[in-house]
């Protein structure tokens, strides 16, 4: 494993979703080669933290099929696949609009308040983590009131993710994100569940072909 690869951030502890974070954005930018062993006291050096959090995050990384845990070998960085990812692009488009739409008939006051404030937060913040936790935030309210756990359970499970990293990987992503979840916001605030739908589909469409290309052209923040 290269020395030459900076993991940390700052000297703060740091939360499993911000060690899965950069572990996973090591792996999407190409530091970490397929068929290299993750060792973690290795990552543990790099990264600042205990074994233990590093222990956690690999599992969710296999889970999300970054890596592969294989006996007497340890954790494995797996070969990106485009179709795979081109796949979760394509089934999320789908499946949260139709969360969305399901929930806006059961969002309150209150759900419309929060999305309203992520959206501005997101858009005068100075920080890319705080970005990245305040858009899954908004994403996940969206269909979070649709009342129907199989498609919720559906969604979280091709959302895990680099879909989460989105921000600090894709060139421009932030400002492309802010003018399309204003238009969803529009949307859903004029009451017009097709159109948000719509926007919020082609806000994942946008990503995903994105995303592909700045990971062919390694072209990462």
């Amino acid at each position: 494993m290269t020395e030459k690869i900076d993991l940390k951030i700052g000297n703060r502890e740091m939360l499993h979703n911000q060690v899965c974070s950069v572990l996973r954005r090591a792996i999407l930018k190409g530091d970490f080669k397929p068929g290299q062993r993750l060792v973690q006291t290795e990552l543990a050096e790099l990264t600042g933290v205990s074994r233990m959090p590093i222990r956690e995050a690999l599992r969710t990384l296999e889970l999300e099929g970054l890596i592969s845990i294989e006996p007497h070998k340890g954790a494995v960085v797996r070969p990106l696949n485009k179709e795979d990812i081109l796949e979760i692009y394509e089934l999320r488009s789908v499946l949260e609009p139709l969360g969305l739409k399901k929930s806006m008939g059961n969002f309150t006051k209150l759900d419309i308040e929060k999305l309203t404030f992520y959206h501005h937060a997101m858009m005068e913040t100075d920080s890319a983590e705080e970005y990245v936790e305040l858009n899954a935030d908004f994403h996940q309210l969206l269909f979070s009131r649709c009342n129907s756990p199989r498609l919720l359970g559906f969604i979280e499970t091709i959302s895990r993710g680099f879909p989460q990293d989105t921000p600090q990987l894709i060139p421009g992503q932030i400002g492309k994100s802010n003018q399309e979840h204003e238009k969803i916001l529009k949307e859903i605030n004029n009451n017009h569940p097709e159109m948000a739908a719509s926007f919020l589909a082609e806000h994942i469409e946008r990503t995903g072909k994105e995303l592909i290309r700045s990971m062919e052209n390694k072209d990462f923040k």
